[in-house]
């Protein structure tokens, strides 16, 4: 398998993630990449993105893969879990796409999620009461303590998974997403997931509750109810992007504030509100740095440039985020106080963007404020160039976040 063009080559250790996303815009507005071996396409610019990701030649069927259909492509490359993930709202297109994704985009609504800001407000409390009480002598890890184990609260609560199944849960999909982890465990451990989340839907099936499980077992959207498969296809894949991103979303916004105190102080004086720094955090630091994978149906011309039918595209939303063309020559400068307001596409574009946005945000909306009126002094507890990545290509995850709570 091999590049005509100059290749960025995506770092499966993340060890200098500003420095690849350099590389990557230096690429407009497409850059030839290549992904443990694999040769594809990473949309760089936010204009084209914003074009590709509604572009129907552009698919998310498998069998479009021109390396998978050649044999190049098995399931001993360790980043096909992402792709080949069963059926589900996420590898599928058009209409069925529409049919797998109604049922849980109505479970998402504004109002639903109004109705569970007071669970998550509970939930927030008492991690931070967690947070204090392991806190109160020294260094305390804000990823392990706090901004985890939130998002996986509020998902279980959502799918109807018993919270002591959450701490599996989070092993596992640990375990899936990090390139450390050998491919034969990783392809044990999906099996795993496929016969958990087969039991959940067996025992939602016998006994429904007020959950988003249970309706999607009751859908019967497009006139037919939604298989087995499908509904097992589209938990697993909420359960990791409904709590990853958030994780990544609540790290990213009080690393950057601890970072630029003076904006951080604007924000605690009610001058800036949290919403922008939200919003600014997902455009400068986005939770999700490639999102695999489209595969064209046939050749698209983007500039002067091809994607070749059958050939795979990446989304690499942290280089389309600090796209200057977009955001201006500042894009790379954390800046809650930008005049203009902050239009990006973390959360994606067109039919498959993320159904759990809204979500993510009020989350986030509810977490750092009560984070930061709890403990106004927080600070790290290292150098900011301590904090290590995790070894996780496609998000934008630390290994710990260590912190002092009062300064």
């Amino acid at each position: 398998m091999t590049c005509p063009h100059a290749t960025v080559v995506i770092d499966p250790l993340v060890q200098d993630l500003d420095g690849e996303t350099e590389r990557l815009r230096a690429s407009v507005p497409l850059a030839r990449i290549e992904l443990l071996g694999v040769p594809a396409w990473t949309v760089t610019r936010h204009a084209e993105a914003r074009r590709l990701l509604v572009d129907p030649r552009l698919v998310k069927d498998l069998d479009a893969w021109g390396l998978w259909q050649s044999g190049e492509v098995t399931h001993d490359w360790p980043l096909i879990g992402m792709i080949d993930a069963g059926r589900s709202m996420f590898t599928v297109d058009g209409e069925e796409h529409r049919r797998l994704r109604t049922k849980t985009s109505q479970a998402l609504t504004p109002r639903r999620l109004e109705a569970i800001r007071p669970d998550i407000e509970k939930f927030t409390e008492g991690l931070l009461d967690a947070l204090a009480a392991q806190g109160e002598y020294g260094v305390v890890d804000l990823k392990a303590v706090f901004a985890q184990p939130l998002p996986m609260k509020v998902v279980g609560l959502l799918m109807g998974v018993d919270e002591e199944l959450h701490p599996m849960l989070t092993r596992q999909y640990k375990a899936f997403f990090s390139m450390l982890t050998p491919q034969e465990d990783r392809l044990a451990l999906l099996a795993e997931l496929d016969v958990f989340y087969a039991e959940l839907v067996r025992e939602k099936t016998a006994h429904p509750t007020d959950d988003l499980t249970s309706a999607l077992i009751l859908a019967e959207e497009g006139g037919r109810p939604l298989t087995e498969e499908e509904v097992v296809g589209n938990l697993k894949a909420m359960v990791a992007a409904g709590h990853e991103t958030t994780i990544g979303l609540i790290l990213n916004a009080v690393r950057a504030l601890l970072a630029h105190p003076d904006q951080l102080r604007k924000v605690l004086d009610g001058e800036i509100s949290w919403e922008t720094v939200i919003e600014e955090t997902l455009r400068w630091d986005t939770p999700t740095t490639h999102l695999l994978m489209r595969f064209a149906t046939e050749d698209i011309q983007v500039g002067d440039q091809v994607i070749a039918k059958g050939e795979g595209v990446v989304i690499s939303y942290r280089a389309i985020g600090r796209d200057t063309d977009q955001h201006g020559e500042d894009a790379d400068a954390f800046d809650v106080t930008r005049p203009t307001p902050i239009r990006h596409m973390t959360f994606g574009h067109g039919p498959h963007i993320c159904p759990g946005a809204a979500l993510s945000r009020v989350e986030a909306g509810i977490a750092l404020p009560a984070l930061f009126g709890r403990f106004p002094d927080l600070k790290l507890a290292v150098a900011d160039d301590e904090i290590r990545k995790l070894p996780v290509m496609t998000q934008n995850d630390m290994e710990a976040f260590p912190v002092l709570l009062h300064g």
